[in-house]
């Protein structure tokens, strides 16, 4: 796919994370997506598991906020938004809701509901981070091009710096993820890698923007 004229026009700019500013959000790594038995299973996740628990270890040992982001729904509604474009997901107070026990999610940790895509959406997420004192985001999860995208978009518009480790998403597909997190580093954020984002957390190193395919 060749770069289009517009999309062109980048700033390759990447971040300095500042641990004191930043926050870990971790979108959507629950059974329903990931464990066999899910309701909507997007396979491989287990090649995300060690990148993921890369960053939110050196996440929790520099003393970084740890966000775990619920998809719910409510089964006794009238009209879910997602079920009319989706197979039903996620009921509350199923199983398929939790955070898959591999990333040892913690109790006292900052864990959010939402009931959409977007993790910002009529959510408490935008006033935790303001709480927190928190401008700089780290995002991960699945999957790429809907939910991860989605939240990357509002974290964007309400004026947060955002980076995604690329190894720590996946898509539905390799044109989804390769077309979602080129937008990513050319519209929205910085995109960058596990192995990065673990040493600008634990050492102060400058973070890239990858130079990603289009």
């Amino acid at each position: 796919m060749s770069v289009d004229t517009f999309s062109s026009h980048r700033q390759e700019a990447g971040v300095s994370i500042d641990v004191k500013r930043a926050a870990v959000v971790v979108v959507d790594m629950l059974n329903d997506f990931c464990k066999p038995g899910g309701a909507m299973v997007l396979p491989g996740y287990e090649v995300l598991v060690g990148p993921q628990l890369a960053v939110i270890d050196a996440a929790r040992a520099s003393g970084v906020p740890v966000i775990w982001v619920h998809d719910v729904h409510r089964k006794n509604v009238r009209q879910d938004r997602e079920w009319l474009k989706r197979t039903p997901h996620c009921v509350e107070g199923t199983w398929g809701v939790e955070i898959i026990d591999d990333l040892g999610a913690r109790a006292d940790e900052i864990h959010v509901v939402k009931r959409r895509y977007s993790a910002f959406f009529q959510t408490d997420l935008d006033l935790t981070l303001k709480d927190l004192k928190v401008d700089q985001i780290i995002v991960f999860g699945v999957v790429t091009n809907i939910c991860v995208r989605s939240t990357v978009h509002d974290a964007f518009f309400n004026g947060y710096e955002v980076v995604v480790p690329s190894d720590c998403c996946a898509a539905t597909g390799p044109r989804e993820q390769e077309s979602s997190l080129y937008d990513i580093a050319t519209h929205f954020g910085v995109v960058s890698d596990s192995f990065s984002v673990v040493r600008a957390l634990r050492e102060g190193v400058f973070v890239e923007n990858a130079s990603v395919a289009a």
